[in-house]
């Protein structure tokens, strides 16, 4: 009837129990916080990924400025 380890009310009693301990102001804040923080992680780890994508061209240059310079 639930899906997986968790049902739906599980989730309902989580609920109350926050809007008891926070109280209606403080979830909102809480919520926001939660999602600007799951933002923040996702974007690090994006951004990790593209440079690790990203060939490193300091590396390049320097390889070719040898090469040329031992070529004349």
């Amino acid at each position: 009837m639930g899906v997986g380890i968790v049902e739906p009310w599980h989730l309902v009693l989580i609920l109350i129990i926050a809007l008891v301990i926070f109280g209606p102001g403080k979830l909102g804040d809480v919520g926001g916080a939660l999602g600007r923080g799951i933002r923040e992680f996702k974007s690090s780890i994006n951004a990790e990924l593209d440079d690790d994508k990203k060939p490193a061209k300091s590396t390049e240059t320097a390889a070719s400025k040898e090469t040329s310079e031992k070529a004349s």
